[in-house]
């Protein structure tokens, strides 16, 4: 290595990788209202320009399709030229999203903001999740968690002082403020972010799970049976959060309880801006800790674990979801355990392809919530005709249907496509030195 080229690499010191994961969750924390803070909008928009629910719920579509549909694209450049330009171009992206919202006076502009949104946000996903995988082989669940739970815990702070703009100022001013405060940070902390100068082997033996020692390039990934069966459990498990997130505003007015009181440990507040808050806290902290829990027995267990009680959740909410309190609580266990599918799977996607093109192989990967975000317009077509009741049944089916999945489907493919990978390589190695 030349003396510039040491002079220019990452240091390679403990604490730098940590304080990459700080900087990578702060701006997951960033692109976190695109889609949490968003149910706080729609009611206000409808309210404004009479487009209808399911109208503006499209322009949420749009956004997760668009940030998980770009991001191998995005993860590409990622993985070729690191993470510095991808995020800052994210940062910029989300900026131009909600300044376009705050002025947006047809659904085709709020739409074409969407879009814009989501590449933004894809951008700093991403690149984020990746990176993580890049610099904690060793920990990918607990890495993978902590950077998803900026995302899912990001709007927690949030969400009551836009709802405090949006009913003293009007959500046009809420969109503008907070869309430029959120990009602004993200562009700064974009300069500070590296990726590890060299490969950092997984610790196998320390953690008891099966991970490849071969680095599979992602059109070998897309061959592979086990990454679709992933990638449909991932859709499955997604589509009812993806659906609550969206309409948890809408759900509760429909129940009569989004003003109701709901006093819990000392804090009284309505049931819809409580149960938005804790929501994001038991995503957020969800997160890292099934992938932390998972880093000890198992991805698949851990899987099982979180989707059986979604259901669970999900099932509890479509009969007593009425009730403040029960509202309020089930939402929140329900988002303590949806949180986990984003440090779950990539912690899984990276044990099961290899470090070097994990960002790439991630984002493929990711790609199944844009596929689930085409469910969330259809459960306002169900519930006006069925009632939320109908809606929480069909996600209860997917979630029970995912947890068995997890356990007798995905555990043993994986292993087997793990293992049986690495004898033909260990095979074709051995007959090359022979010959």
């Amino acid at each position: 290595m030349t003396a510039t080229a040491r002079a220019t690499a990452p240091p390679q010191a403990a604490y730098f990788r940590w304080l990459q994961l700080a900087m990578g969750v702060v701006c997951m924390a960033m692109i976190a209202n695109l889609q949490y803070g968003w149910t706080l909008f729609v009611d206000p928009i409808d309210a404004k320009f009479h487009w209808g629910r399911a109208a503006i719920q499209l322009a949420f579509t749009l956004f997760v399709v668009t940030e998980t549909w770009l991001v191998p694209l995005e993860a590409w450049f990622v993985d070729k030229y690191g993470p510095r330009t991808v995020v800052m171009f994210g940062g910029i992206m989300i900026t131009i999203a909600w300044v376009m919202n705050s002025s947006a006076d047809s659904l085709v502009l709020l739409y074409i903001a969407a879009i814009i949104g989501g590449i933004g946000a894809g951008s700093v996903y991403g690149t984020c999740v990746g990176n993580a995988l890049k610099w904690f082989p060793d920990r990918r669940g607990l890495a993978a968690g902590a950077t998803a739970a900026g995302f899912g815990a990001g709007a927690a702070i949030t969400v009551v002082p836009i709802a405090n703009m949006i009913a003293a100022s009007g959500y046009q001013a809420a969109f503008f403020a907070f869309g430029i405060g959120q990009g602004v940070i993200v562009f700064i902390l974009a300069f500070f972010l590296r990726k590890p100068s060299q490969a950092m082997p997984a610790k196998r033996k320390q953690l008891n799970l099966p991970q490849t020692k071969i680095d599979f390039m992602p059109p070998q990934v897309l061959r592979s049976p086990i990454f679709w069966v992933m990638y449909l459990v991932f859709v499955m498990v997604a589509a009812g959060g993806l659906m609550t997130a969206a309409q948890v505003a809408p759900i509760a007015k429909d129940f009569k309880i989004a003003n109701e009181p709901v006093g819990l440990l000392g804090f009284q507040m309505a049931a819809l801006t409580l149960a938005i808050s804790l929501d994001r806290i038991f995503d957020g902290f969800g997160r890292p800790f099934f992938g932390w829990v998972s880093d000890h027995i198992g991805r698949e267990h851990t899987m099982f674990i979180a989707f059986a009680t979604a259901a669970l959740m999900l099932l509890t909410l479509s009969v007593y979801g009425h009730i403040p309190v029960v509202f309020v609580l089930a939402t929140a266990v329900y988002f303590g355990v949806f949180g986990e599918i984003y440090s779950l799977f990539p912690a899984t996607s990276g044990d099961t392809f290899g470090v070097k093109y994990a960002t790439t192989n991630n984002g493929m990967l990711y790609t199944a919530k844009g596929t689930a975000s085409l469910l969330v317009p259809l459960a306002s077509l169900v519930a006006s005709s069925y009632g939320w009741q109908a809606v929480f049944v069909i996600a209860v089916a997917l979630n029970a249907t995912a947890a068995l999945l997890a356990l007798f489907v995905i555990k043993p493919m994986r292993r087997s496509f793990i293992l049986g990978n690495e004898a033909i390589a260990d095979a074709s190695v051995h007959d090359a030195k022979i010959a």
